[in-house]
């Protein structure tokens, strides 16, 4: 494995673990030139799944695009990067148990859009406003006003 501070080729490994599903194993590395420590994970390699864009064109599977858009939402926000990585992991595996070949972008937003509601208001209103393309404050303002009365309590929906 090339170190990604030196580019050296020689690491040890210092500590590996299964995931919690079983699919895939995360290693911790220390360079033996630099000395700086690293995480790798191996994953099965499986058949490559296409992703339908919303103009009907089609492009690989990429978790790493996937990971970067949440980053972005989450950006700021106390959401550790163990659970970012536990939503990709998740989407991803969502993923592969209900999708042969293809997938469309518009559900893997859905998937997503239900994970960052669970986990952090603010990065799902974030995430939203670019994967639902808002054109206006107006459908901004609805998203945001449903998400207020899921907060409130049955007897504070009634009190405005």
């Amino acid at each position: 494995m090339k170190c990604p501070f030196c580019g050296n080729v020689e690491d040890k490994v210092i500590d590996s673990r299964i995931s919690a599903e079983g699919d895939s194993i995360r290693r911790r590395r220390e360079c033996l030139k630099c000395q700086k420590r690293f995480t790798t994970y191996e994953r099965l390699e499986e058949h490559p799944m296409m992703v339908i864009k919303k103009d009907g064109r089609r492009e690989p599977f990429d978790r790493k695009k996937l990971l970067s858009g949440i980053l972005k939402a989450c950006e700021k926000r106390p959401v550790p990067m163990d659970r970012v990585e536990g939503m990709v992991d998740g989407v991803e595996r969502i993923i592969q148990r209900n999708y042969e070949k293809e997938v469309s972008s518009t559900a893997i937003g859905e998937f997503v859009m239900k994970e960052l509601h669970d986990l952090d208001e603010v990065a799902y209103v974030r995430f939203a406003s670019v994967y639902r393309q808002f054109k206006d404050i107006n459908q901004f303002m609805k998203e945001l006003s449903g998400l207020l009365k899921e907060g409130q309590k049955p007897d504070e929906k009634n009190r405005y």
